[in-house]
């Protein structure tokens, strides 16, 4: 699961589309010049800022989007390996325009601020393995929960986040585990949580993300892409009975038809179909999670 795989599911997507690695380029530069997101329905006014977290490591710089009036609850968003870039401000503010204080993290703060590629680099350049997999590699489940507890720390400082109500968690790709040890390194504050092509969030590491779903409280969403599914079959039925022993609600799904990557919309496999699903059924678990 996630990128470890690209380059060979490239080749089984491209032997299954009909198209040259010239056409992939293509349709990987072509994906990101159109990016583009529908509007939030009945979409409010929203206000924009690049922020600075103190963490116990550094400096996390993030982007943050919220209603312009009144307070939301606070959700943080955790990027796949390309990091924070103009995909997810676009995925943040949209979620923001549906009424939620959106912090999207620089998962790599540490190596470099944002963006640390340049835009419209895709998983197979070389910039991946020479700039990003080394960040990715000093990343680990004690950074990925400090981090998280320091995140929301400063969601919860600021006027516009609603301190009554449970904080949500996203991530994609590499974010997906992350979102899980957030979830369970502040139980308290997080009530739901989504993950997206996440992975690897079964392994049989004394630190796999599953093994924490007693610690946590939240309300769970997992997407995954059906060519994660037919390489870890398993994953979905460990999570699903995680979840059952633990008591939390949880909906997990293979979207079929659906790549690794599918969700944001400069992806060369973005399914904007399923990424619409996705993104409805996102909007339902915090409608009913974070009320």
């Amino acid at each position: 699961m996630c990128d470890e795989h690209y380059e060979e599911d490239v080749k089984a997507y491209q032997s299954r589309m009909g198209i040259t690695r010239r056409e992939f380029g293509a349709l990987s530069v072509g994906a990101g010049m159109a990016m583009f997101l529908p509007r939030a329905e009945g979409a409010v006014a929203v206000t924009e800022s690049e922020v600075n977290v103190k963490t116990p490591d550094g400096t996390a710089d993030c982007y943050f989007v919220h209603p312009t009036t009144g307070t939301a609850p606070g959700v943080v968003v955790w990027p796949d390996i390309l990091g924070l870039r103009t995909a997810f401000r676009k995925m943040g503010k949209r979620l923001a325009e549906s009424g939620y204080a959106v912090l999207v993290v620089n998962p790599f703060y540490r190596g470099k601020k944002a963006p640390v590629v340049p835009e419209g680099t895709v998983f197979s350049d070389p910039l991946v393995n020479s700039v990003i997999r080394p960040m990715a590699g000093a990343l680990n489940a004690t950074t990925h929960t400090t981090d998280a507890k320091a995140l929301i720390t400063w969601l919860d400082s600021q006027s516009s986040v609603a301190k009554n109500k449970k904080i949500g968690t996203t991530g994609y790709c590499m974010g997906g585990p992350i979102v899980m040890r957030t979830a369970a390194a502040v139980p308290e504050r997080v009530g739901a949580a989504a993950t997206f092509h996440g992975g690897p969030l079964v392994s049989p590491a004394a630190d796999s993300p599953h093994l924490l779903i007693p610690q946590m409280k939240a309300q769970f969403l997992v997407a995954v892409a059906e060519n994660d599914d037919m390489r870890e079959p398993n994953t979905k039925t460990t999570l699903k009975d995680g979840f059952t022993k633990a008591n939390l609600p949880a909906e997990v799904e293979v979207y079929t038809g659906a790549q690794h990557g599918w969700c944001p919309p400069d992806s060369p496999v973005y399914n904007e179909a399923q990424a619409e699903k996705a993104w409805t059924r996102l909007l339902a678990l915090f409608g009913k999670a974070l009320a």
